[in-house]
């Protein structure tokens, strides 16, 4: 018999991947786009969002934090629907190879924001950035699921026997 899929991490990712639609489109591509286009209750979101957590880097984006974005417009956007319906419908084997590459690619981008925010020096930034230990620590965990739950795609589409046996042809 087939092993099952595994529903309850299934569930959990088509939820990351709906909630990340409206998150990327409202919120994180405002730093790409002309000021006057999102509605001032949503530039509002983002202001009270980076002074309450001190992340200078949605206001004032580094170039390599830019590039990050661009990739979450054109290559993850597109992606967090499609992944979200196969999670949705549960045990979609030709999901793997596709949440494998996103997950990869996610995960490396999360380890230089994360390493910018533990070791980089704020205090010449002109938005106020995190400069105590645990500032950089709260600011950390905001960050932190969007490299946990890709990591824990990938081992699932990598160790699961559900996606990691693809069906086998029969022998005549």
């Amino acid at each position: 018999a087939m092993a099952a899929a595994p529903r309850w991490r299934e569930r959990l990712f088509a939820l990351y991947f709906l909630s990340h639609i409206p998150i990327t489109a409202l919120i994180d591509l405002q730093p790409l786009l002309p000021a006057g286009i999102f509605p001032r209750a949503l530039t509002d979101l983002l202001q009270q969002y980076a002074a309450s957590f001190r992340d200078p880097m949605m206001l004032q984006p580094p170039e390599w934090f830019k590039a990050f974005i661009y990739c979450e417009a054109f290559l993850q956007l597109p992606f967090f629907p499609i992944a979200a319906y196969a999670f949705l419908k549960g045990g979609c084997r030709w999901i793997r190879t596709p949440a494998i590459i996103y997950s990869t690619h996610v995960a490396t981008t999360l380890f230089a924001i994360l390493a910018h925010i533990l070791f980089h020096d704020f205090s010449k930034s002109d938005h106020v950035g995190p400069q105590t230990l645990r500032e950089r620590l709260v600011l950390l965990s905001i960050y932190l699921p969007y490299l946990l739950i890709p990591l824990l795609i990938l081992f699932t589409m990598l160790c699961n026997p559900h996606y990691k046996h693809v069906e086998k042809r029969k022998r005549k």
